[in-house]
């Protein structure tokens, strides 16, 4: 038996395989009917982790939780339900790689929200995961059209699901926009309230990290997110233009000069 597996009760082994609902969904790679003692194999799933889930688990806050929907270096996105049958989606940090803990410290350094992290991998690890909740919670209450963020624990984060049944909305680089002037314009705004609402920049936005769904663009990805105050928010900031204004040059898009957007976002 896996030790991680064996970090649970008897009882919570149960009880936990009895609430978690995995299922098989197009090319996933979680099969249908495996069960938490199998996906606890899973490098996603070490013993805290695990334990995490649980307890989010034993506290209502998710209900099912489904296969992945992406995956890549720095974590997982499982699809799932709270027990109301609202969608959620529920991203995990990965505990046991250090590829992108290198890079980390740059975008803490100076935050005054996270003034006493400890470098250990696990300690950055949550920090991170709390990090992207409260930059999403700016977000959200400022007005910019992110997920709603609803939980947060260790290296796992709970927000609002983007998308239907499962299937997350498109990408904005998978999108044939019927009049990307006012895509580029409305995504510009989004910029703006998080420069001067939130006070935020968002620091690797581009056409990976925004999609699209019911006619709007939505924003996510911000763990990376600085406060405006931040010695680096003058060059993420126009980093974020510079792809922008990149994406949209190819679609037709008139687009701002760098320099006059900025003017713009911060002073507009």
């Amino acid at each position: 038996m896996d030790a991680d597996w064996e970090g649970l009760t008897r009882e919570q082994r149960k009880r936990l395989s009895h609430r978690v609902d995995v299922v098989e969904k197009r090319d996933r790679f979680i099969i249908k009917d495996r069960s938490l003692e199998q996906m606890a194999l899973e490098e996603v799933f070490d013993k805290t982790t695990l334990m995490t889930v649980y307890k989010i688990l034993d506290k209502g806050i998710i209900g099912q939780l489904h296969g992945a929907i992406s995956a890549g270096k720095e974590s997982k996105i499982y699809w799932g339900r709270n027990p109301s049958g609202r969608e959620l989606a529920v991203k995990i940090y990965l505990t046991t790689t250090a590829e992108f803990r290198r890079g980390m410290m740059m975008y803490i350094e100076g935050d005054a929200r996270f003034k006493r992290v400890k470098h250990g991998r696990k300690p950055m690890i949550y920090a991170w995961a709390l990090k992207e909740f409260k930059n999403l919670d700016r977000a959200f209450k400022a007005g910019v059209n992110v997920p709603e963020p609803m939980h947060v624990e260790k290296n796992v984060l709970i927000m609002s699901f983007v998308g239907d049944n499962g299937n997350p909305a498109p990408l904005l680089r998978d999108v044939e926009l019927e009049n990307p002037s006012e895509t580029y314009r409305e995504i510009m705004a989004q910029v703006r309230d998080l420069w001067k609402k939130a006070r935020l920049v968002h620091g690797d936005l581009s056409e990976f990290n925004i999609m699209v769904w019911d006619g709007k663009t939505v924003i996510f990805d911000v763990s990376q997110s600085v406060l405006t105050d931040s010695r680096l928010s003058p060059k993420l900031l126009e980093r974020d233009i510079i792809n922008l204004n990149k994406f949209f040059t190819k679609q037709g898009v008139e687009t701002l000069d760098t320099q006059e957007a900025i003017r713009w976002i911060q002073d507009g």
